[in-house]
């Protein structure tokens, strides 16, 4: 099994200064990841998420990680993949050169970034961003497996061009696609590319998205792969904090959480703006039930269906804790079907030093008790 870290880049009360810091903070806690003994980490892409997530240009973020590590793999944990954000030939140009300069540690996945308050910004039609994922990761694998790129598709007619460069895995950086419900799984086993399950909702919920991801695999025929090089690797979100004090652990757990909560409910279903202080010592998982009420009622309004991860988010047993709490959570993850433990450290108001010592409880206790087969 491998572990991971995802960064969002949330900031809470965001001015220039704190956004400035939270970045550096951001390298620190990855470089102190591979010491840790982490395999990989990831960066999403979104673009005008104030508050949830200031990760606009993820390939700047890991660029500037790779050159600080050696070991340490490097996600895009996603894309935005419809035309308007990133163009397929483009992406194809960044992430090869970003895995040559990396000695072959990236890893792609692919994704929709589809709140209004983004499409709205680039000009993507929102109706088309499902198609467009598709055929982008159809452009990059057509791309990366012969001398010329030349693809005619439903949405995209390019004639024969050389893509420059070349990535240094042979044929490419394994592919993945962002997943949270089960059409999404089910696509992308059939296009023969990893899930990355960004979901809350916990082991019983991983465990029957993993059936889905297996069923689909089973009945794949290679028909709709989008290369000949199949990944089906499954990586799962744990959200975690993991303090030598439990109970503080679990209070800035649940509180980052609310955070998280709340700004996703702000963007994606029209939300308050987040109560930046998020006071402690409130009722958080209450606070968090309500708004989980409130998240869905307003999703209904505007029909939007409601993902699973739209009510997981307000749900709060997670990894937060001890290191042994941590242990027994990531055993539930495992026996779910996770083939990588992806864990969500860094939310709006978690501060640094208890990032930085999660981290090292996960180097020191969790990550050391599944290598050594204590966990197997």
């Amino acid at each position: 099994m491998k572990f991971s870290m995802i960064f969002e880049a949330q900031l809470a009360d965001p001015t220039v200064e704190r956004e400035h810091q939270l970045f550096r903070d951001s390298v620190e806690q990855a470089v102190f990841a591979e010491r840790m003994g982490f395999d990989r980490i990831w960066a999403v892409e979104h673009h005008s998420l104030k508050w949830y997530a200031h990760m606009s240009a993820p390939e700047i973020f890991l660029t500037w990680v790779a050159a600080r590590t050696s070991t340490l793999r490097i996600g895009h944990g996603v894309v935005c993949m419809p035309f308007a954000f990133n163009h397929p030939a483009r992406v194809a140009e960044r992430a090869a050169t970003l895995d040559l300069l990396s000695g072959g540690r990236l890893d792609l996945g692919a994704g929709r970034g589809g709140t209004a308050q983004e499409t709205s910004l680039c000009g993507v039609d929102p109706q088309r961003t499902k198609q467009e994922v598709e055929e982008a990761l159809r452009v990059i694998g057509a791309a990366w497996q012969k001398d010329e790129l030349e693809y005619h598709g439903e949405l995209l007619d390019i004639p024969p061009h050389p893509v420059l460069p070349r990535p240094a895995q042979a044929p490419h950086p394994p592919l993945f696609l962002a997943c949270s419900r089960t059409e999404t799984l089910e696509q992308a086993a059939e296009l023969g590319v990893g899930a990355l399950v960004m979901g809350f909702a916990g082991p019983e919920s991983v465990a029957g998205m993993r059936g889905a991801y297996d069923a689909a695999r089973a009945a794949r025929t290679g028909e709709r792969q989008v290369s000949t090089e199949v990944n089906d690797h499954f990586s799962v979100l744990c959200p975690t904090i993991v303090l030598d004090d439990a109970e503080r652990a679990h209070r800035t757990g649940v509180r980052g959480q609310r955070f998280f909560a709340q700004s996703i409910s702000h963007w994606y279903g029209g939300g308050g703006v987040p109560d930046e202080a998020v006071v402690e010592g409130a009722d958080e998982e209450e606070e968090m039930r309500r708004a989980a009420e409130q998240t869905v009622a307003r999703l209904h309004e505007q029909d939007i269906p409601v993902r699973p991860n739209s009510t997981a988010t307000f749900h709060a047993e997670h990894a937060y804790g001890s290191a042994a709490d941590a242990i027994a959570y990531v055993e539930r993850l495992r026996d779910a079907g996770a083939d990588e433990i992806m864990c969500l450290i860094q939310m709006g108001t978690v501060p640094q030093e208890v990032c930085m010592e999660t981290i090292r409880q996960w180097g020191e206790k969790v990550i050391p008790y599944f290598r050594t087969g204590a966990g197997s």
